[in-house]
């Protein structure tokens, strides 16, 4: 049995969590979101104790791994609606900064051209300052994903450590060229 599987999802007060068939669909104070569940797992809410469970059909590689994973999908959507996820960046580098134009988020890292990126509909982007940047949302998925694609375009080089990092990360430096006599 699989341990994150077998456990349930707590659901806090404020949410509404539906089964429509294979679509899971939950409602909370920041939004909505909907997931199909493949046929191998069942998902089901028992509204007394306030939990959703998620049960497996058979015993086969594919079913237990899609067990956990299910349960684990479940319950980020339960907390992304109640809560949201965020992940901040940071940018280092002398001249380097970023700032949104309207649907738009606008990086000035090192490059000859300013990069353009797109900012995905339900995404909140912020930049507080020239040299941070934070992404707000209730998909788990979204909000990672759109990091890391900012985070691609100029990845921390370990030499200075210029570059678009994730906050708090910490980036390897090596040592230069040495100086022998």
């Amino acid at each position: 049995m699989s341990r994150i599987g077998k456990s349930p999802v707590q659901i806090p007060k404020g949410v509404k969590v539906a089964v429509n068939g294979a679509t899971l669909q939950v409602e909370g104070p920041l939004g909505k979101l909907e997931h199909n569940v493949h046929p191998l797992v069942s998902v089901a809410v028992d509204p007394a104790d306030g939990q959703l469970k998620v049960t497996r059909q058979g015993d086969d590689r594919a079913s237990r791994s899609l067990h956990g994973l299910t349960r684990a999908l479940a319950a980020n959507m339960v907390e992304g609606v109640s809560k949201g996820f965020e992940k901040k960046l940071e940018i280092v580098g002398v001249g380097y900064i970023a700032a949104i134009q309207k649907n738009t988020l606008q990086l000035r890292v090192g490059f000859a051209n300013e990069l353009q990126l797109p900012i995905p509909t339900g995404l909140n982007v912020l930049c507080p300052d020239q040299t941070h940047i934070v992404i707000k949302g209730i998909d788990k998925h979204l909000v990672g994903q759109f990091a890391a694609e900012i985070r691609s375009r100029r990845k921390p080089e370990p030499y200075k450590g210029k570059g678009i990092r994730y906050e708090n990360e910490q980036v390897r430096r090596k040592a230069g060229k040495a100086v022998t006599k």
